[in-house]
């Protein structure tokens, strides 16, 4: 038996390969079974067949056709969650480390989305993204703790995403990362995309998706400084990579830093930790922050201890 899923195109900087786009969500397995769908006719851009090499561009709609039986298993569980804001059409959510933000073909239980499920159900919950991220607006990395809106219902995941790619959404970031800054603020403006020599990374890359990314010196050490960090676009792993790019990877990134430091932690010590957003029925401002994590903790403890 085959569903439809629906995939709305949204946020793109420049048209993107229909292929690409596709093997970018996670629940398909590579860019080959995409371009198998493809050919085998189940892939459908605003209801035509088109080639793997089409150009989609934002507001297009892309529908896939799979097998029900992949999604049967994405269930509900009864996993705390630690809501720091609700009203009637979005939930921000503080997302701890080692827990995915939504299921991919591999992992279909212990995410965030499962968590959700149990609460609120499909029902409760946007279906832009699919059936493998209700209510997802943005990620984060496993191991990136911090602050996430969760869209109730189309409307508000709509009007959320309008506010990210218009910039007047904003999200701030805490990080510790080695080495010292010339400047307390700056910019870094590198495009980024899929690393091609290991799929698993991201890298800074000729002809990627424009990414800006804003830091501020918090509070330096020798060798290693305190920063905040905010987003002007979204991309993948895009905080990771562009401090790892400018010689100042994050504390304990494995995947992005081979660096190795005194002080374990549960990966990359960084949280998204600040958030301001507008309400979708008043237009009122929300501005939510929490408290630093226990791995930036236990990280600024031992550098203010060895620095005295």
């Amino acid at each position: 038996m085959t569903k439809k899923y629906i995939f709305s195109v949204q946020s793109l900087s420049e048209p993107l390969r229909l292929d690409t786009f596709l093997s970018e969500i996670e629940i398909f397995s590579s860019r080959s079974q995409v371009q198998n769908l493809i050919k085998k006719n189940q892939v459908f851009v605003n209801g035509e067949n088109k080639r793997a090499s089409f150009l989609v561009k934002n507001d297009d709609e892309i529908e896939v056709f799979l097998s029900e039986e992949l999604f049967l298993i994405i269930q509900g569980e009864n996993i705390p969650l630690d809501v720091i804001y609700e009203d009637e059409d979005i939930l921000v959510v503080n997302k701890p480390k080692k827990m995915l933000t939504h299921p991919t073909n591999k992992e279909v239980t212990g995410t965030l989305v499962n968590a959700l499920l149990y609460r609120y159900g499909y029902e409760g919950l946007s279906d832009i993204n699919g059936v493998m991220r209700p209510g997802i607006v943005h990620r984060l990395d496993r191991n990136t703790s911090g602050l996430l809106m969760v869209a109730k219902n189309n409307t508000a995941h709509e009007f959320l995403v309008k506010q990210i790619k218009e910039k007047t959404a904003k999200r701030q970031y805490l990080a510790i990362v080695h080495g010292n800054f010339e400047k307390n603020e700056g910019t870094i403006n590198f495009p980024i995309g899929r690393n091609p020599l290991k799929p698993e990374k991201m890298a800074v890359i000729e002809g990627g998706k424009p990414s800006v990314t804003h830091y501020k010196v918090l509070e330096l050490f020798k060798g290693f400084s305190y920063l905040e960090l905010t987003l002007e676009t979204g991309r993948t792993h895009q905080i990771r990579v562009h401090m790892s790019y400018i010689s100042h990877p994050l504390v304990n990134d494995t995947l992005y830093n081979k660096i190795p430091f005194k002080v374990n932690t549960t990966e990359q010590v960084l949280q998204a930790y600040k958030l301001k957003f507008a309400a979708l029925r008043n237009g009122d401002i929300i501005e939510l922050e929490i408290q630093p994590d226990k791995d930036i903790e236990k990280v600024l403890k031992y550098l203010r201890s060895i620095a005295k």
